[in-house]
């Protein structure tokens, strides 16, 4: 008789679930997955496919989209052996967390965090060491060098901005983790053109054992196009590039990064509308009696609510999707939304306040 086909497998899969976003990707208004709420001008998406078109489709892309990534590259001001782009800043997660992690290593991740860090690292069967932020969501960076220093452990993902409780550190905090711990530090700045704080990128050069994570699917409106990026000093970065999947880019997400980073204005104009649209929110959302409101570093806000689960259900109902984060850690009763366009966020507030 043959052995069930589960003990076969990893034996980390019966400890995660697989991924899936609660109560949908459709609605008639959409904020539950922090996207920018500005596409592409359709002249831009043209003149992108007028040069796709020319591409030979029968043809494999470069091993690494190498013209993207000089471009981006030039764009940091960093040298091109410092940066490898991905298929959205998740691939390069499974990269970095392959490269760094196994069994018997142990990785450090503040709680809470992006859920994907978790999942990866049990995948990779390395100890999760977590380290619980303050109440009111903000990094404890005490007892994250503390934890760092007592574990001994082999790597550290810092998300900054974080998401879900969308709180930052600052440049000295990140650099003072970095500084004391023994260990490889991942900061993801997923959101960081919607940050207070500055970028971690300057330090690469002075500390080899750092990465950044990018992606462009927040701030450059690429969601749909799958890019990210790793830029770490080109020692370093060498050696986590070995597990890359190769091929992974096509080519009309780099003819589409290129034509995005000539055209920035974009991105600027749709942040700065953004982040006054955010502070316009988090303005109405102190009028409302039952809600408190978390202050926010990215393009997402984190509302805590007498039920959660009810909220989301009559908003979901009403036809605006949110997303429930209460089962995070010191999260309970808690809502995720991004900012959207005025009229899409006048509606949400517009239930907030009959609810």
């Amino acid at each position: 008789m043959k052995r069930d086909f589960r003990a076969m497998l990893n034996p980390a899969l019966e400890q995660i679930e697989t991924y899936r976003v609660e109560g949908g990707q459709e609605a008639e208004v959409k904020l539950n997955q922090n996207e920018n709420p500005f596409d592409l001008p359709g002249w831009l998406k043209e003149k992108i496919l007028d040069q796709f078109r020319q591409e030979p489709w029968n043809r494999y892309p470069d091993i690494l989209p190498y013209r993207g990534m000089t471009a981006y590259a030039s764009f940091l001001g960093v040298s091109p052996e410092s940066v490898i782009m991905s298929n959205g800043s998740n691939e390069m997660l499974y990269t970095i967390f392959m490269a760094c992690l196994g069994a018997g290593r142990k990785v450090l991740i503040p709680e809470p965090s992006f859920s994907l860090y978790d999942k990866l690292a049990r995948l990779q069967q390395a100890e999760v060491v977590e380290v619980l932020t303050h109440h009111d969501l903000s990094f404890d960076v005490e007892a994250i060098i503390e934890a760092a220093q007592r574990e001994t452990v082999d790597f550290i993902v810092l998300s900054t901005p974080n998401n879900p409780t969308s709180k930052s550190l600052s440049h000295d905090e990140i650099e003072r983790i970095v500084d004391a711990a023994d260990a490889i530090v991942l900061v993801d700045e997923a959101y960081i053109e919607f940050s207070r704080e500055r970028s971690a990128l300057d330090l690469i050069d002075r500390h080899p054992n750092l990465i950044v994570l990018r992606t462009m699917s927040k701030a450059l409106a690429l969601a749909g196009m799958r890019i990210g990026f790793a830029i770490a000093n080109p020692v370093l970065l060498a050696e986590i590039s070995k597990p890359k999947i190769p091929f992974a880019s096509g080519r009309l997400a780099e003819i589409t990064l290129l034509e995005v980073l000539e055209n920035y204005s974009l991105v600027t104009d749709a942040v700065k509308y953004i982040l006054a649209e955010r502070q316009r929110i988090e303005t109405e959302l102190a009028g409302i009696p039952g809600v408190h409101t978390f202050e926010s570093d990215t393009n997402f806000l984190i509302i805590r609510v007498p039920n959660a689960n009810e909220v989301f259900r009559k908003l979901k109902d009403a036809g605006v999707l949110v997303r429930n984060v209460s089962g995070y850690p010191l999260m309970e009763n808690c809502l995720r939304f991004n900012v959207g366009l005025k009229e899409e966020n006048d509606r949400l507030l517009e239930l907030l306040k009959t609810l």
